[in-house]
């Protein structure tokens, strides 16, 4: 069974042997390191589902410097929510961090799912809940905490990420700069050689 059949399953509790039916709504394609699914000034046309990979979503300041938004490894949907709903210009880019399996899911994928399965609405209503909390945590993090802190916090929301993206990416996601991030690197190894 496939990730997303999986994910329909367990978060939506799909019907296992309805699951299928919801793959008329989505396309598989592969997607080559550092290709784009997305560009700055584009209208975004489909949330992305990562079977296999990892994505990432970032902005460019006007002084030319990243700031990456959000990482999506297997398992998680990434897209431009303003511009897919409000058919709006994006101001992001979503770009391959690896070869990657990505399933372009449709504009309609979530409102059919619904109309389809009803007893999924509750689901979808806490999963948008939950996404609108991460956002507000994520911002209330960038603006008072410290860069240990923020650092911790993304080893236990991206776990297995650390061995996979050049810690200037890991650095630009936690809007410090990468010389920062290898103070607090070895900032928590003394502490933890000091425990141990």
């Amino acid at each position: 069974m496939s990730n997303i059949h999986n994910y329909l399953a367990k978060v939506f509790e799909v019907p296992a042997e309805k699951v299928d039916l919801c793959s008329i709504q989505y396309e598989s394609r592969k997607v080559g390191k550092h290709e784009f699914l997305l560009q700055e000034g584009e209208i975004c046309h489909h949330t992305f589902f990562v079977e296999k990979g990892l994505l990432r979503m970032y902005s460019i300041d006007k002084n030319g410097k990243e700031h990456i938004i959000q990482f999506a490894p297997e398992n998680w949907l990434i897209g431009d929510r303003s511009s897919l709903y409000f058919n709006e210009k994006s101001k992001y880019y979503i770009e391959a961090v690896e070869d990657s399996e990505v399933l372009f899911l449709k504009p309609d994928f979530f409102s059919r799912l619904l109309e389809e399965f009803p007893n999924t609405i509750e689901k979808n209503d806490l999963i948008i809940q939950k996404h609108v909390r991460g956002l507000q945590d994520r911002i209330n993090s960038l603006l008072g905490e410290t860069a240990e802190e923020r650092y911790m916090k993304f080893t236990k929301m991206y776990p297995d990420l650390l061995l996979r993206v050049p810690q200037w990416m890991i650095a630009s996601y936690l809007g410090i700069t990468p010389e920062s991030l290898s103070r607090v690197r070895k900032e928590l190894a003394r502490k933890n050689f000091i425990t141990d």
